[in-house]
C-alpha cells in the first residue's frame, strides 16, 4: 500500500468548521493530536488570531489557505496570510455563472494573474480550487479548468478537486496529466463520487481511486484531506483518513 508522508499531508478545517468556530485552539490541538502537521484554513483572518497562537502552540504550519481572490481587493489578504506564514493562497470558489463562455474563463485567468502579480511582491503564491461546475463546463472539447490553465500565468497554481473533478465528468488522471507540474496540490477525498455530501467518507472508505488520483500528480506538494460534510463524525473521518494515507494508526 502506498502512502504518503505527514509533510505532505494537510486537512482543510473547512471539515471541522464547527468546532473551529467554537474553539480554534481545541480543534487545533485534536488535529495535532490525529498526527497532522500540515492544516489549510478557510475564512483565515476571521480566526486569524487563534490560529496565530495555535498553529505554533501545536507544532502546525498552514502552507495553503483558501480566501477569495478572484474580483477581490487582495491586498489584505495577502498581508494577513503573509503575516501567519501561509505561503499560498487558493480561490475556492466562483461563479458557475462564469464557466459557460470562454471569454468569462478568461476574464477570471486574468483576475488570477493580477492578484499573482501582487503576490509575487510577498514572496506569495495564489492558486485556484475547483468544483464540479469547472469540469461540466466543456467547451471546444476542453473542460473549462483547462481553458483556465492556458490562460493562467505560470506562477499561478492549481489545487485540484479530485472528488469533484470525478463528480464533474473528468477522468481525473488523464486531467491531472493534462495540467501537468501547474498542479501543486490535491483535495483528497472519498465517498460514492455523487453530489449529496453526506455520503462522503473517510479517504479509503469509498469507492474513489484516490491512490489513482495521487499518483497521477507526482509534482504534488500538497494533499489535503477535506470532507465538505458526512453522516458521520467528521473528526473521526479525518483521523481514519489520516490512518490510511500515512500506513499509521490515528
Amino acid at each position: 500500500m502506498p502512502t504518503l508522508g505527514t509533510d505532505k499531508l494537510s486537512v482543510q478545517l473547512y471539515t471541522v468548521r464547527e468546532a473551529l468556530t467554537e474553539d480554534v485552539d481545541g480543534t487545533l490541538a485534536r488535529i495535532a493530536e490525529i498526527g497532522y502537521k500540515l492544516v489549510e484554513p478557510f475564512g483565515f483572518q476571521k480566526f486569524f488570531d487563534g490560529l496565530s497562537a495555535g498553529l505554533s502552540t501545536y507544532g502546525l504550519s498552514a502552507p495553503t489557505t483558501h480566501s477569495s481572490l478572484v474580483d477581490a481587493d487582495v491586498d489584505d489578504v495577502l498581508a494577513a496570510a503573509k503575516e501567519l506564514g501561509i505561503s499560498t493562497v487558493i480561490d475556492p470558489h466562483t461563479d458557475p455563472a462564469r464557466w459557460q463562455s470562454a471569454d468569462d474563463i478568461v476574464a477570471i485567468a486574468k483576475s488570477l494573474n493580477a492578484a499573482a502579480e501582487k503576490a509575487a511582491a510577498l514572496g506569495l503564491t495564489v492558486g485556484y480550487h475547483n468544483h464540479a461546475f469547472e469540469l461540466e463546463s466543456v467547451i471546444d472539447g476542453k473542460h473549462g479548468l483547462e481553458i483556465l490553465a492556458d490562460n493562467l500565468a505560470p506562477e499561478v497554481i492549481l489545487e485540484v478537486d479530485t472528488y469533484w473533478a470525478a463528480g464533474g465528468g473528468a477522468d481525473v488522471p488523464a486531467l491531472l496529466g493534462k495540467l501537468g507540474d501547474r498542479v501543486q496540490a490535491l483535495h483528497i477525498k472519498d465517498g460514492d463520487g455523487s453530489k449529496d455530501v453526506k455520503k462522503q467518507v473517510a479517504v479509503g472508505d469509498g469507492s474513489l481511486p484516490v491512490w489513482d488520483f495521487i499518483n497521477a500528480a507526482p509534482n504534488m506538494k500538497y494533499g489535503v484531506v477535506e470532507l465538505d460534510d458526512s453522516a458521520g463524525d467528521r473528526f473521526v473521518a479525518v483521523a481514519d483518513s489520516f490512518g490510511y494515507l500515512t500506513g499509521k494508526a490515528a
